[in-house]
């Protein structure tokens, strides 16, 4: 029972976060690559959304670490490794430049899914083969 609540739970947050997403035209990859364009037509919308999402989470987190236990959950799950090593640097320089480059990241990617926006497809698909491979590499299986 508690793993359906657990599921219902992060389709709700990932709705929101879809709607968030479209709300503040993220899913246009033409308004994320303006904001990339320091020296040409600037768009400094991301900052503003990235400054709100900052506004919201900084007290959320505080008020969050107060808790002895999470609302929905046993206790708090944070990564056992918090080393910044060459891996974690090599797959944030790749994530940055996909970014960069066609102006989606995962969400507003899976969020264009459903305006089948051939960009957005292919976007994915890749994304999706991308993680197939280093399953495999990294010995985790798919």
């Amino acid at each position: 029972m508690a793993n359906w609540r657990n599921e219902s739970i992060a389709a709700v947050c990932g709705l929101l976060f879809g709607i968030g997403l479209n709300f503040s035209e993220m899913v246009n990859p033409a308004r994320v690559l303006g904001f990339l364009d320091i020296t040409g037509a600037w768009d400094p919308t991301l900052a503003f959304v990235m400054g709100g999402a900052l506004l919201v989470t900084i007290p959320g987190f505080a008020l969050a670490r107060k808790r002895l236990k999470p609302l929905f959950a046993m206790d708090y799950s944070e990564p056992a490794n918090k080393l910044v090593d060459k891996r974690l640097v090599a797959g944030a320089v790749l994530f940055g430049c996909g970014w960069g480059l066609v102006g989606l990241c995962p969400g507003p990617a899976i969020v264009n899914i459903g305006t089948l926006n051939t960009q957005a497809l292919v976007f994915v698909a890749a994304m999706l083969a991308g993680m197939f491979i280093y399953g495999i590499s990294a010995g985790k299986g798919h």
